[in-house]
């Protein structure tokens, strides 16, 4: 229903300067024991979800997917004990789903954990009943149906913990995992698939003197781990062929950013190309050596490995923030040992110059909705607007009527740390960026995104849709330290009269804590093939997403004649504190000539010139030219 955008804020030649002199983490340890075993542990690859079944309904394939919350060990340090952990079916990251667009599904997560547990599929425009909400929380020895319409184009999208209080411990001991959403249009492009298409997922973890991994809670401000792990491996190597791969990158970090490379043997950065971020595919690719990315985010990028047959690539983080702490290894990611020989050669080619020609840019608006600013201050450490999501009576800070887009303005008004912001329900076109280090960045600025970060003292406008549907949303800090601290808030996408239909009679999915769809108590019976069968069958029945599609038709019809005018309800009074952070913790990674000026057409954006590696890498991360592999270890073909 929305126009397509016909120019976008861009940072103007725009480069990070490269780290003078060594890595300003180097001799700093968080605590954790020497990790000696840098490059010699494989990238696990995290299973894919099998779903139990697939039940055809009223012309929907619905898949039916059980996960069960549940304590495990894990050994990471190879020297010591195994680190305890909570994760989902016993594993971190959790199951990988793969799901076709137009395919619906339906996880039933149990939780035998120890503390209570709620799922948010982050990138889903899921009704408020299944998205999450903090309070509406799955207890010990409960379990309940989550049902997602994965109707959007394709994306990279990831699901974790977000109960109330504990989300950042949930995440951190292991309650996060990958979730794709593909489609027949973006299979048709030949991006690299199957073996050459490998989600990343970054975090940091701390870990004792014993192996068990150290508590991630006690400093409200902010979590920084010496570790750095690669789909829960600290530090692996992954053996790859010489050609092009597909990498999804995931920051599932609680508290640490990262700007991403690609380093030669010479620790020369290569150029690739990122395609898609949050809510999928950008229009053109993007040609960049480098990409930052925050808590929450993702890019997906294609690299090209055939001219390095035989060599080692390093993936490092060049990441410059002074509110992000770093330590002796957190400047190198994860290894790439490049083979011989392609034993595959399909998809392979260049990669397009269109990749989506149908980017659902939002209408474009100028008056600013809503201002919101992320503080420390008011009734709780973090706060919106000083409100907090314990105060239940002035928590919801936007009442954007259904269908409608909003232009909000951002703030990072105080506090020594970055605030990834992100926005449950919608896709967030970033607009422009002032007063921070940089400018809105070209693979920024290429495509729609769920989450988007405030440095110190930065303000930062995006726009939005808010629908098809009518519904109250949390949006927060995605710093999850902050999250629980309390930095969360909440929006009320208001029903729309005019469209001609009644939510009083029909099932409210608008109220996350509607009773009819919470968490129930554990019984044999409710596990029973013929049971789940007769879940899925009344949940499918419910016609909750067949609407969808209908709705944006009408709502675009109407605003198309009615104009849109604003909030359909006055929001309740809140108190901002003073903003405190003028002039503190800015980012040293100052650039050179950004701007947020509009420059490019978002399906032509260039990539930008970078001004070289970092420097203080002599002779490679680790003085060596090749990992060193355990005794008897062979690659497998």
């Amino acid at each position: 229903m929305a126009v397509k955008i016909l120019a976008v804020g861009l940072a103007a030649a725009a480069g990070v300067a490269a780290q003078p002199g060594p890595w300003r983490g180097q001799g700093q340890s968080a605590g954790s024991p020497a990790y000696n075993y840098m490059f010699q542990e494989p990238l696990p690859i995290p299973e894919v979800a099998v779903p139990e079944f697939t039940e055809n309904i009223n012309g929907r394939p619905v898949q039916f997917y059980t996960s069960t919350v549940e304590p495990f060990t894990k050994q990471v340090y190879p020297n010591l004990g195994p680190a305890h952990m909570t994760g989902y079916n016993g594993t971190s990251p959790g199951p990988t789903y793969i799901i076709p667009r137009g395919t619906e599904s339906i996880v039933r997560y149990l939780n035998k954990g120890d503390v209570s547990a709620a799922v948010h599929l982050h990138g889903s425009y899921t009704h408020s009943v299944w998205d999450g909400w903090a309070s509406d929380e799955v207890q010990v020895g409960q379990w309940k149906d989550y049902y997602y319409p994965n109707s959007e184009s394709a994306r990279p999208i990831w699901y974790h913990d977000h109960a109330s209080g504990h989300t950042a411990s949930d995440a951190y001991y292991g309650q996060a995992g990958v979730y794709i959403i593909t489609d027949p249009a973006e299979d048709s492009l030949g991006l690299p698939s199957g073996n050459y298409d490998v989600p990343l997922a970054f975090a940091d973890k701390k870990y004792q003197s014993n192996g068990d991994l150290a508590s991630p809670n006690g400093n409200p401000i902010n979590f920084f781990g010496d570790i750095l792990e690669v789909n829960g491996q600290p530090w692996p190597y992954m053996f790859v062929e010489p050609r092009k791969y597909r990498f999804r990158l995931y920051d599932m970090s609680l508290s640490r950013t990262y700007d991403v490379y690609f380093a030669d043997e010479s620790d020369d950065w290569i150029p690739f190309q990122v395609i898609a971020s949050d809510s999928g595919l950008f229009g053109s690719p993007v040609t960049t050596k480098d990409v930052q990315i925050a808590m929450g985010e993702r890019y997906e990028v294609v690299f090209d490995f055939s001219s390095y047959a035989g060599q080692n690539i390093t993936l490092g983080n060049n990441n410059q923030q002074q509110q992000i702490q770093e330590y002796a290894n957190t400047d190198k990611l994860m290894r790439f040992v490049v083979g011989s020989t392609v034993s595959d050669s399909s998809n392979n080619g260049a990669v397009p110059s269109t990749l989506n020609g149908d980017i659902q840019w939002p209408a474009q608006r100028t008056t600013v909705d809503h201002t919101f600013n992320f503080q420390m201050g008011g009734e709780s450490v973090w706060t919106i607007n000083g409100v907090d999501f314990s105060d239940v009576n002035n928590r919801i800070l936007a009442r954007p009527p259904q269908g409608s887009v909003q232009l909000w303005e951002l703030h990072h008004t105080g506090g020594p740390a970055v605030h990834p912001v992100h926005v449950h329900l919608v896709n967030l076109q970033v607009v422009s960026r002032t007063g921070g280090s940089r400018g809105v960045l070209p693979y920024e600025a290429a495509g729609l995104k769920d989450v988007v970060l405030l440095e110190p003292g930065e303000t930062v406008r995006v726009l939005a849709y808010f629908g098809p549907e009518n519904g109250v949303y949390m949006f927060h800090c995605h710093n999850l330290v902050h999250e629980d601290n309390t930095m969360m808030d909440a929006f009320n996408v208001t029903y729309l009269s005019e469209l001609g239909y009644s939510p009083t009679s029909a099932i409210n999915y608008a109220d996350p804590m509607n009773t009819a769809f919470a968490a129930q108590d554990y019984s044999d019976e409710a596990f029973l093939p013929a049971a789940k069968s007769s879940a899925v069958s009344s949940l499918a029945n419910l016609g909750a997403y067949s609407s969808f599609a209908a709705l944006q038709t009408a709502e675009a019809n109407f605003y198309a004649t009615a104009g849109y005018h604003g909030d359909a309800s006055t929001v309740a009074a809140s108190t901002t504190v003073v903003p405190s952070s003028s002039g503190y913790g800015f980012a040293t990674s100052t650039v050179t000539g950004a701007s947020t000026a509009a420059t490019a057409v978002a399906t032509n954006i260039k990539g930008r010139p970078f001004p070289g590696p970092p420097a203080g890498f002599e002779n490679g991360f680790l003085g060596n030219k090749r990992p060193v592999f355990p005794p008897g270890f062979h690659f497998r073909a």
